[in-house]
């Protein structure tokens, strides 16, 4: 009997997903880690890490976001990307890791482990320690894009239990260049990679098979080039480890 892999499940979902779109479907490919970047266009300590983020952009068996936040804007320069929906995101995610504090560049990987943004070393390398150890995306997930929307898939797998798993669908930028006039950075011109544009929470998962369809038009609302989907535990409200993911890219610049 043939092994089935993990990928082998994400290819039979991608495949689902284009049976049922209409037209032309494009697929997703499968991601091996998700890393997340909380940074700042007003940070010092952050093109270091927004250099590493764009080398794991690069990477197709990553997932890699930036998520700019606004609470250095006082330091003289406002943060063109940054938002109060991720500046949440990042202090919801210091209950569940059980940091005191919020910092830049802070990376979070998989939803599980939290280092300085720069280390990417040790953030490919916690990538692969989460897969060995079979706590990593374990849950094929994937979205497919046809003419007129988008169709987002999990497959079967275990809930944990005490925990609701949030199916949530991430509109980011690829790319987005920056003249930095004031603040810590003042003069540089930054090139951003994978900056979150807007988020949505599209349902909940049971451990079984579900299928959403969405406007493809949602992606150029939200003056994005591409979306991610991540399948994520909740606890007690606040973002907990993520068990699947997938990424979708190549959209008209709006």
């Amino acid at each position: 009997m043939p092994m089935i892999t993990r990928r082998t499940l994400l290819a039979g979902t991608a495949a689902t997903l284009a049976a049922v779109a209409s037209g032309p479907a494009r697929a997703a490919a499968a991601v091996s880690g998700v890393v997340e970047l909380f940074t700042s266009q007003g940070c010092s300590s952050c093109p270091p890490a927004d250099a590493a983020l764009a080398e794991f952009a690069a990477d197709p068996d990553v997932l890699a976001l930036g998520y700019h936040i606004d609470y250095w804007d006082y330091l003289g320069w406002k943060d063109t990307l940054a938002s109060a929906d991720n500046t949440a995101r990042q202090r919801a995610y210091a209950r569940t890791l059980g940091s005191r504090s919020v910092y830049t560049p802070q990376a979070v990987v998989n939803g599980r482990d939290h280092l300085n943004g720069g280390y990417k070393t040790r953030i490919r390398g916690l990538i692969g320690e989460h897969e060995a150890a079979g706590n990593g995306l374990v849950v094929p997930v994937m979205v497919a894009m046809s003419a007129g929307r988008l169709s987002v898939g999990v497959g079967d797998g275990i809930k944990p239990a005490g925990a609701d798993m949030l199916l949530t669908i991430v509109y980011y930028r690829d790319r987005s260049e920056v003249e930095i006039a004031r603040g810590e950075n003042a003069g540089r011109t930054m090139v951003y990679a994978n900056a979150v544009m807007a988020q949505q929470t599209l349902g909940m998962w049971d451990g079984k098979a579900m299928q959403i369809d969405l406007p493809r038009d949602k992606i150029a609302q939200n003056k994005a080039t591409g979306c991610a989907v991540l399948l994520q535990a909740a606890i007690d409200g606040a973002p907990g480890p993520i068990m699947g993911a997938a990424k979708l890219k190549g959209f008209d610049r709006s």
